[in-house]
C-alpha cells in the first residue's frame, strides 16, 4: 500500500476579501474531487490570508506509479486554472514500511 501526499502553495489573482477567496477556493476543491473522485482534498494553511492559500491532497493507491500519476495530474490541473498562481508543489509518497 503507497499513500501520496501532495501540497500545493497558491497565490490567488485578484482577490480582496476572505469571502472572494473561498468563491474561488470552493471551487477548485469540488473540481479536484469530482475529477479524481479516489483522493481526498482540502484547504489546510493560509487560512486567514486572503491572496495565499495552501491545498492538500492525499492518494492511497496499491502501486506507487498509480499514486504518482495521480498527484502529477493534481497539480497540473491546479496549475493551468488561470485565476491562480502555483507557487510550489510538494509531493511525499509512503509505503507501508514507513
Amino acid at each position: 500500500m503507497y499513500v501520496g501526499a501532495l501540497t500545493l502553495d497558491i497565490l490567488l489573482g485578484d482577490v480582496r476579501s476572505l469571502k472572494q477567496k473561498r468563491s474561488v477556493m470552493r471551487p477548485l476543491v469540488a473540481e479536484l474531487q469530482r475529477r479524481y473522485p479516489s483522493i481526498a482534498v482540502a484547504e489546510t494553511g493560509h487560512l486567514d490570508l486572503h491572496r495565499r492559500a495552501e491545498v492538500g491532497v492525499a492518494v492511497v493507491s496499491a502501486s506507487a506509479g498509480n499514486c504518482k500519476e495521480v498527484m502529477d495530474a493534481c497539480e497540473r490541473m491546479v496549475a493551468f486554472r488561470p485565476e491562480i498562481e502555483l507557487l510550489s508543489a510538494r509531493q511525499r509518497l509512503y509505503n507501508d514500511e514507513d
